[in-house]
């Protein structure tokens, strides 16, 4: 492969996911990661992807949010790896909290139709748990963001400080050991901000690929965390710096 062919498939893949580690980009192009650094640093350089920790995000990422239809089958099995994970820590008569995140959405497939409060600004989570009697739903109202089916804005934030969680599940961009946890979108991270806020515990859904990755609004510092639930393909330095934090991670296994 030429090295101008390599540069044209980085950035594609790079736009396609909207971030990538060193190591998939390392792999998926037969270089070595060295290589596959230096190729990020000049492709920064050109205005072509943005430089992450562990890997690149897509220049395109700050300016618009990824639609819930193709945010749904991205990196699909570790995101219902990582909801069935985080189902198995909800216990009868918790109230939790649910984002607009498609992870939250498997979460709420899959939950057992038993005893809970869930406070949610995803119309999709909503829909879902419609037909589970024993569940007690709770809508944010607030402006409709089309493209991830879901409530924001001051509405949606004013209504959640009505109510305390004992648990939160919160989705993002960006999971970077240092700078903490960040969203794409500004009115987004308002809201899952204010759910860490009004939570007693607080979970963060967050595939491997958003490891390392700093997007372009801050949510959340590493002392409002508790927990975080990513899946095995995450690297051995990327836990370390995370466990690091004093929180406690969750690596979901394959079946």
């Amino acid at each position: 492969m030429l090295v101008a062919e390599r540069y044209d498939k980085i950035v594609g893949l790079v736009n396609e996911r909207g971030s990538i580690r060193v190591s998939e980009l390392s792999e998926l192009c037969g270089v070595t990661e060295e290589t596959i650094r230096r190729d990020l640093d000049r492709l920064e350089q050109q205005g072509k992807v943005r430089r992450s920790h562990g890997g690149a995000v897509s220049v395109k990422e700050a300016q618009a949010e990824t639609p819930y239809f193709e945010r749904e089958v991205m990196h699909q099995e570790e995101k219902k790896r990582i909801a069935r994970a985080a189902v198995a820590l909800i216990e009868p008569y918790d109230r939790i909290a649910l984002d607009a995140s498609s992870t939250a959405w498997y979460m709420a497939s899959i939950l057992p139709d038993i005893p809970l409060t869930v406070l949610t600004n995803s119309i999709k989570v909503a829909l879902e748990l419609s037909s589970k009697e024993k569940i007690e739903v709770i809508s944010t109202g607030g402006s409709l963001a089309s493209k991830s089916l879901s409530y924001v804005g001051p509405m949606a934030e004013r209504s959640l400080e009505a109510y305390y969680v004992d648990k939160a599940f919160v989705s993002c961009k960006g999971v970077h050991p240092e700078r903490g946890i960040s969203e794409s979108n500004e009115l987004q991270a308002m809201v899952k901000h204010k759910l860490i806020k009004q939570a007693a515990s607080v979970y963060i859904l967050a595939d491997a690929s958003k490891i390392g990755v700093q997007a372009f609004t801050h949510v959340a510092g590493w002392e409002e965390i508790d927990v975080v639930i990513t899946d095995s393909h995450i690297g051995a330095g990327d836990a370390r710096l995370l466990r690091e934090k004093e929180l406690k991670l969750i690596v979901a296994e394959e079946l």
